[in-house]
């Protein structure tokens, strides 16, 4: 194992000083910190360190500013906890279970050196390719487990010219994806073409994208290339997909089969050399039942799919993120403003609708509103602040007066028949297990049928805003569908509302 430098933080000099030993016998440099607080104002960088053990026990506010020191670095090395500490950590902290091992005491040599190993190996998996232009994007910000799955199918897929289909909710960085896969190509020196298929009128999208000749229509004065002829040996993002008409959905089938188009107005069919990227926020797949979207479009598109989660699943990101939006406005000067820790905490407590772009724009607002000064987290939009200022611990009238929360409310409602999509399903009471028992399995997928159904009947059979209200994944909710059947009645529901 390579000599590298190991973070270690501990008050207690007798464990410290056993780890250092222990350190030092097989090589590895140790750095000794008292205290989280000791490293997080010292002017010190994370990426210094292959590792990081923590053997004490700290104060919540004391993990959080830790962990705003952590996310500076996009590759942060992984911590290796002391084992009583380590759930602890990993909930206060938001972190990945890979990026934070459990470390036993006293320390064995043998479990010390394999977790030491393990850290190396996860950086060296995190890091940025080396065979990468030092330019090229990185895709999006964050070390959440989540990101970096995200990262290495963008890598994996970029060398290739297969079709990429970029899904996720709007604002959530589909375009950032594109870039990257484009840049990581081997076109990154030819063209990249961006076109929003749901901002033009269905009427001018043919020619926006295929070009027209001239007298092609009235006002075609003039002979102009289209986004396709524009891209020729690059990559096209045909962004909003979903929103394409079902015309225009043939022709562009017709070019990822052919890789032949016409312009408008002309006979003569043109070749074309280009690499196709897709996104959309809307569930294709529904799309479909719907008949909105052709099927066999769909599978041509869906040739290599990577689906981007929402900003409030990977929350552990948002110190790093914020971040990066900041120099953004510095690099493009536009100012920049800095955010304290009470700030940050409360950023992290908010849900997030509109993903990334929201938190884009509240961080330029906080440039404009705050630029000389600290933004602590009473200086946020109150929407923002979340219960920050509020005492954790004691739950005044005002919040017992309120209405319940989603969950309790949802907890409270299986006690009598439910409102479902569809077919109604009702779920008995359950104050006390019946005396003849139950099949809990079926109780269960019961329970589960009936929030679904609700869950549709309230999002207007949207599926990916019915899996925002039951805080899951799209494709999982799809999966639920298909397996308790309900994706039929879902069809059938769609064709009698059109």
């Amino acid at each position: 194992m390579a000599e590298t430098k190991v973070l270690v933080i501990d008050a207690d000099e007798q464990r410290a000083d056993t780890l250092v030993e222990n350190l030092r016998f097989i090589e590895q440099q140790p750095v000794v910190a008292a205290s989280l607080a000791e490293v997080a104002t010292a002017e010190r960088h994370p990426q210094e360190f292959s590792a990081i053990i923590l053997g004490q026990d700290e104060d919540e506010a004391s993990l959080l500013r830790f962990g705003e020191w952590l996310m500076r670095d996009r590759y942060h090395p992984p911590l290796l906890v002391a084992a009583r500490l380590h759930e602890k950590v990993l909930s206060t902290l938001n972190l990945d279970r890979s990026a934070c091992l459990a470390l036993d005491y006293p320390v064995r040599y043998t479990q010390l050196i394999e977790l030491l190993r393990r850290a190396q190996l996860l950086q060296a998996e995190s890091a940025p390719v080396k065979s990468r232009a030092p330019s090229a994007p990185m895709g999006p910000t964050g070390n959440s487990a989540l990101i970096r799955a995200t990262r290495r199918m963008i890598e994996q897929v970029a060398p290739f010219d297969s079709t990429v289909l970029v899904t996720g909710e709007s604002g959530t960085g589909k375009e950032v994806v594109a870039r990257a896969v484009h840049a990581q190509s081997g076109r990154r020196d030819k063209p990249f073409v961006a076109v929003n298929c749901g901002a033009i009128p269905a009427e001018l999208l043919e020619s926006e994208l295929f070009g027209h000749e001239k007298g092609a229509f009235t006002g075609a004065i003039t002979t102009r290339r289209g986004r396709f002829e524009m891209a020729e040996g690059g990559t096209l993002f045909l962004d909003e997909i979903g929103d394409m008409s079902l015309p225009m959905q043939v022709k562009i089938l017709r070019v990822l089969q052919e890789h032949t188009y016409e312009r408008v107005g002309s006979s003569r069919s043109q070749h074309c050399d280009v690499r196709i990227i897709a996104a959309t926020h809307r569930d294709l797949e529904a799309s479909i039942l719907r008949g909105t979207f052709r099927e066999d479009l769909y599978y041509r598109l869906n040739v290599f799919p990577i689906e981007l989660p929402p900003l409030r699943e990977r929350l552990e990101d948002l110190p790093m993120m914020v971040g990066d939006l900041i120099a953004a406005q510095e690099r493009n000067n536009r100012g920049s403003v800095r955010l304290t820790a009470d700030a940050v905490h409360a950023l992290r407590s908010y849900h997030w609708p509109g993903n990334v772009r929201e938190l884009a724009n509240v961080i330029e607002r906080l440039t404009v509103l705050h630029p000389t000064t600290a933004v602590t987290a009473a200086d946020l939009p109150a929407r923002y602040r979340g219960n920050t200022l509020a005492a954790p611990l004691e739950e005044s009238p005002l919040e017992m007066a309120q209405p319940p929360s989603a969950a309790s409310a949802a907890a409270a409602s299986l006690a009598s028949p439910l409102p479902v999509f569809g077919e109604r399903v009702g779920i008995p009471s359950l104050n006390r297990l019946p005396s003849s028992g139950l099949d809990l399995k079926e109780h269960i997928e019961a329970i589960e049928i009936s929030l679904i159904q609700q869950a549709l009947e309230q999002a207007g059979g949207v599926v990916a805003h019915a899996a925002k209200l039951l805080n899951t994944r799209r494709t999982t909710l799809v999966e639920k569908l298909r397996k308790y059947g309900l994706h039929r009645e879902f069809a059938e529901r769609e064709k009698n509302i059109a």
